[in-house]
């Protein structure tokens, strides 16, 4: 059903998970994957019924930090995979993932989740805006990938002042439970420039309106720009007729900044990853979650959550 390049990702489909064991004292390994810590609690957790839980979340490209250090890769990956643990989201796309890191992280995850992604460079090369999945829940229907430039099918192209490539990833599902089908789109915006980031959003709105006017859609990702006062909020939010889902829904935490870079969050900080859907999704519930175990961060940024119902 998938090919091989940008396909679903190793779990199942591809038998490529079980790699990348480790060996670092709390890494995970084979036989022991990381757990939450007695007494912890979800903020949203593990979706019920016809709720979706989806979760936007920049989990930190490995960049070879020293052990030891916040930015440590080996530290921060048991970190993350007892964070993915306890909320157990039904889709979440990750931003900054190599290739090793998203294998690791599907190897971390209960076997029943599965991945869709492609390296920005192509193939495994570059980072990936993979999207995880509870195979449970969700059957993929259809994928695709576009690169955030004026020539959009062309792997790894730039345009419009930005140095980095960047792209898209998006997928369409059908909830097992429901029958319901929407489609998941997960991106990350340039970090230096405004105009890329504007026109990235501009390209992003219009793919999104070629789903259909009927199909519920969610848009996941680190959009380098501050939500509510930021020009490409605005066209994907006023233009696009995507909603805010953490001011939509019912806020379960405090309006965290988004990016704490490992230090201590700051309420009313800017918030530059965004949970966006249109109007045939309800939001229920929203979080911006500032987890750490033993006081180490999974990431130098925060996921962001929501409990969401797709319409009839």
């Amino acid at each position: 059903m998938f090919g091989a390049a940008g396909a679903v990702g190793a779990a199942g489909m591809t038998g490529l998970l079980g790699a990348n064991a480790a060996a670092a004292d709390e890494r995970p390994h084979a036989g022991s994957r990381p757990e939450p810590a007695r007494g912890e609690r979800p903020v949203i957790g593990e979706a019920r019924g016809d709720r979706l839980h989806i979760m936007a979340f920049n989990i930190r490209m490995d960049a070879n930090a020293a052990p030891g250090t916040p930015d440590s890769w080996t530290d921060r990956r048991p970190v993350l995979a007892r964070f993915l643990r306890l909320e157990r989201p039904t889709a979440f796309g990750v931003q900054e993932a190599l290739y090793h890191q998203v294998k690791q992280v599907a190897d971390d995850l209960p076997d029943h989740y599965d991945w869709i992604g492609l390296g920005r460079e192509g193939g495994a090369r570059g980072e990936f805006m993979a999207i995880y999945y509870d195979t449970r829940r969700l059957e993929p229907l259809d994928f695709d990938h576009f690169w955030l430039s004026d020539t959009p099918n062309v792997i790894g192209s730039t345009s419009w002042g930005n140095r980095v490539v960047r792209m898209t990833t998006w997928a369409r599902f059908r909830d097992r439970r429901t029958g319901a089908e929407f489609v998941h789109v997960n991106t990350h915006f340039d970090h230096q420039s405004e105009n890329s980031r504007q026109r990235s959003a501009a390209l992003v709105r219009d793919r999104i309106a070629e789903f259909g006017p009927n199909l519920p859609v969610v848009l996941t990702g680190d959009f380098n720009a501050a939500a509510e006062t930021s020009e490409s909020y605005r066209i994907l939010v006023e233009e696009g007729g995507l909603a805010d889902t953490w001011l939509t829904g019912e806020q379960q935490t405090p309006a965290w900044g988004t990016f704490p870079n490992y230090r201590e969050p700051v309420d009313g900080g800017a918030r530059i990853d965004w949970v966006l859907a249109n109007r045939h999704v309800d939001v229920l519930e929203s979080a911006i979650n500032t987890y750490r175990h033993r006081g180490r961060y999974p990431s130098d940024h925060t996921p962001v959550q929501a409990l969401v119902r797709l319409r009839g």
